[in-house]
């Protein structure tokens, strides 16, 4: 009989136990080195928030308000759990913009936030004279994380869970990718198919045992619990002054004052205090100051009490302030769990139930991509880096999320070959899945340090200057960072076509665009296919999915088959635009002019390259491909010959106005082909993974699809904002971003539709959408608005 083992006995292990013996898991055990919540979950806050950034955030957190009350009556225990209501504070302006968008989304979610000024702050005692207002949540509240604990502990009993105090796992163990079990302190080895590991800052050890690089780091969090106070209401509502970083919430006629600051201090879960249960830190004024002079200047009355107790314990935070869970990419069987970021009590419920249905189904219940530990970069799991992010991670869960901010510390992990020759020609550089890239160019001193803005951004002139160069002359991309991936073997074609929706039994040299499906038709990978010989193929496809499109093929490739992981030993350079050509042609001695979506082999400026007619600019262009060792001289005979740098700003815009879509916003695993506007990547004389469901749509018709709009006004279109038609609520938005050379505000959204609809009924339809509050009229186009027929880039 197979055999799961949890590896933790915190809210999030127990979470996963209770959940799966609510789906009728059985031989399930969790192996807790100490006692059932003596790591992190016994002095969490125990705040409950449900509303978030993102929708498929919030789906997860709101779980809570569902299951909180129902583990109550299911176990006969209390949780502790009570609805306060909370409120989001602002003292700036822009950060109201911020909780605008957030209640935007959140009243499309089932929630029912508001923004409201600070007169109907309805708390005494709050000195809001520095705020300009609020967002207020009726459905924040709390819990009492020990509690909660033990119920889910009870329910995972009652449902066959085994669940072993005092047992410490000491390694993982695999066998030819497969997780196979466990092995305890004392040489005890366990055997086991699937193993969750749920062990918080302590997973990243155990993790690379397994040879699974964790980006996880400890930190000390503290919060202070005051003396009883006088006159407190009750239920006290969950305080968050953003943009002091601290949360405030009641404790049974007491105030716990907490925050998330700068230059956290980093804690070795691997040390001599380590493993010692239910571990207290030694209290850190110095540390704290801040947080409690925030503290004070919002409550006065903090001045006359006292402080009951300093609790100071660890912490596990992530790399980019998002846990890590699902299926690890490197080992088959292995589930993680891990790196709540100080809110895996609030997350327990949702998480516990993803998780569990990911481990029973081997597919994620939804689009886990924000989550997915397939996201994270193993080079990111370095001590030296973890501990340069926390500079910064920690205190970004309350900072200012502004639109396209970047992060300071821990940078250049990823750089291309080319870094410098980029950085020459003036390259802003940004982090984009891990690479340094060129967000813009500048061409003087004051181009180079931008300020931040919720409005029309301010590099927005450079792209259209950028962009711009391209109707008569040649731009070159930063385009190194794509993942690029050779598939071959005997057994390639055949498995590479039950995968695709496009027909890969193609002529050598064929450039093909294409989708990669799951079973239900979701689209888990956007790709170009080249075929290169009779049994080898060339894939490329997006940076941050790198680790993910990895597993996948290796999971679904089958036969005699081999993949094998390029991305770092090439660079590719885009050149685009009506003198990309003549451009060319004037490098190599033996110019091919092969047709749009073909590739061939040249030599350019002396060194052999493969360049492949595409474009995700819409203009004229070819990709360049080239040795990494190799590629400075092609890329300066580029710049020599009039070459100019276009950033990946100009790159968005670009793309968008041309309806060109990506993965990760537009496309997930959720969304098919045919709802994505996508169908004509469908060959559908062949045989492909998923094809049923898509005749299925073809034949009911679609309930759901994917439209560019135009926004008027200059309202910033990024993601999740609510379209509207009248007053029903009919999608959100999946990106947005202005067009760098037609200078329309667009966005892509995901719409309701009727199957009888037409497209005429389509596009005759008018819509809304809410940015920040505020309502713009968008207009469904027909066409993208750049070149609508595709005559420039197939010239």
């Amino acid at each position: 009989m197979s055999k799961t083992i949890i590896i933790g006995g915190g809210v999030i292990g127990l979470s996963v136990a209770y959940h799966l013996a609510q789906r009728g898991a059985s031989n399930v055990v969790l192996l807790e080195r100490n006692q059932l919540t003596s790591g992190t979950s016994w002095h969490a806050a125990g705040i409950v928030g449900p509303l978030r950034a993102t929708p498929n955030m919030t789906r997860l957190a709101s779980h809570a308000l569902k299951l909180f009350p129902q583990l109550e009556q299911e176990t006969g225990l209390s949780t502790g759990y009570k609805k306060t209501g909370g409120y989001w504070l602002a003292r700036e302006t822009e950060r109201l913009d911020e909780l605008h968008r957030i209640a935007d989304l959140g009243l499309t979610q089932g929630l029912t936030p508001q923004v409201v000024s600070t007169k109907d702050v309805h708390v005494p005692g709050l000195d809001l004279s520095d705020h300009v207002g609020a967002l207020y949540v009726p459905e924040d509240g709390n819990v009492n994380p020990v509690d909660l604990c033990m119920a889910y502990a009870r329910g995972a009993r009652s449902g066959g869970v085994e669940i072993h105090e005092n047992v410490q796992v000491s390694s993982l163990l695999t066998q030819d990718g497969q997780a196979c079990g466990v092995q305890l302190a004392d040489g005890t080895e366990i055997a086991a198919d699937i193993v969750i590991l749920c062990a918080g800052a302590w997973s990243k050890a155990l993790a690379e045992t397994a040879g699974v690089a964790l980006p996880l780091q400890a930190v000390e969090h503290m919060y202070v619990v005051t003396e009883p106070m006088a006159n407190l209401p009750e239920p006290f509502p969950v305080i968050r002054d953003l943009d002091r970083g601290i949360y405030i919430k009641g404790d049974a006629g007491k105030l716990v004052i907490g925050g998330f600051e700068p230059d956290a201090k980093c804690w070795n879960a691997f040390g001599p205090e380590g493993d010692r249960p239910f571990l207290e830190l030694p209290e850190d004024w110095d540390q704290f100051a801040p947080f409690m002079e925030a503290a004070l200047d919002l409550i006065p009355a903090l001045e006359i009490a006292g402080i009951q107790h300093f609790m100071n314990g660890p912490e596990s935070f992530t790399a980019d302030t998002r846990p890590l869970v699902g299926e690890t990419p490197q080992v088959d069987g292995l589930f993680v769990a891990a790196g709540m970021n100080s809110v895996g009590v609030m997350s327990s419920a949702g998480i516990g139930r993803a998780l569990a249905d990911w481990v029973l189904d081997r597919v994620p219940p939804m689009d886990m991509w924000e989550v997915d530990i397939a996201r994270a970069d193993p080079r990111t799991a370095g001590s030296a880096h973890m501990a340069e992010r926390m500079q910064e991670t920690v205190s970004d869960l309350f900072a200012m999320h502004w639109p396209y901010k970047q992060p300071k510390a821990g940078r250049n992990l990823r750089q291309s070959a080319l870094h410098d020759h980029w950085a020459a020609k003036g390259a802003v550089f940004g982090l984009t899945a891990g690479w340094e890239r060129g967000l813009w160019y500048a061409v003087n001193p004051s181009e180079s340090n931008l300020p931040y803005a919720v409005g029309p951004q301010p590099w927005l002139p450079i792209a259209k200057r950028e962009a711009a160069v391209m109707a008569t002359g040649t731009v070159l991309i930063d385009l190194s960072p794509f993942a690029k991936l050779d598939v071959f073997g005997a057994g390639a074609l055949e498995a590479l076509n039950w995968l695709t929706t496009a027909q890969m039994d193609v002529a050598v040299g064929r450039a093909v665009y294409t989708q990669v499906l799951n079973e239900n038709g979701g689209i888990e990978m956007d790709v170009t296919i080249t075929r290169l010989s009779q049994t080898d193929f060339h894939l490329t496809s997006g940076a941050a999915t790198r680790m993910r499109d990895l597993a996948y093929l290796r999971r679904h490739l089958t036969g005699d088959v081999e993949i094998l992981d390029r991305t770092e030993d090439y660079c590719t350079i885009g050149v685009m635009g009506a003198g990309s050509r003549t451009m060319l042609k004037g490098l190599t001695p033996s110019w091919t002019d092969v047709p749009f979506g073909y590739a061939t082999d040249i030599t350019l400026a002396g060194v052999s390259c493969r360049i492949t007619r595409v474009s995700f600019v819409g203009e004229l262009g070819w990709e360049v491909t080239v040795e990494a060792s190799q590629a400075a001289p092609v890329f300066e005979a580029l710049v020599a010959a009039g070459g100019e740098p276009l950033g990946h700003y100009a790159l968005d815009g670009c793309r968008i106005e041309k309806g060109f879509k990506h993965w990760g916003h537009d496309l997930g695993p959720e969304i098919t082909p045919l709802e994505a506007g996508l169908g004509f990547t469908i060959d559908w004389t062949k045989a492909f993974l998923g094809k049923s469901v898509l005749e299925q749509q073809r034949s009911d018709g679609l309930q759901r699809r994917m439209v560019l709009l135009e926004v008027d006004g200059n309202a910033l279109m990024l993601h999740d904002e609510p379209i509207y038609e009248g007053t029903d609520h009919i999608g959100l938005t999946t990106s947005g971003a202005v067009g760098a050379r037609t200078g329309l505000n667009l966005a892509f959204g995901l719409i309701s539709v009727s199957p009888g609809d037409t497209l005429d009924t389509l596009f005759a339809r008018q819509f809304t959408v809410r940015v920040a509050g505020q309502d713009y009229a968008a207009k469904p186009l027909r066409r993208p608005p750049f070149d609508p027929k595709g005559e420039r880039m197939r010239t």
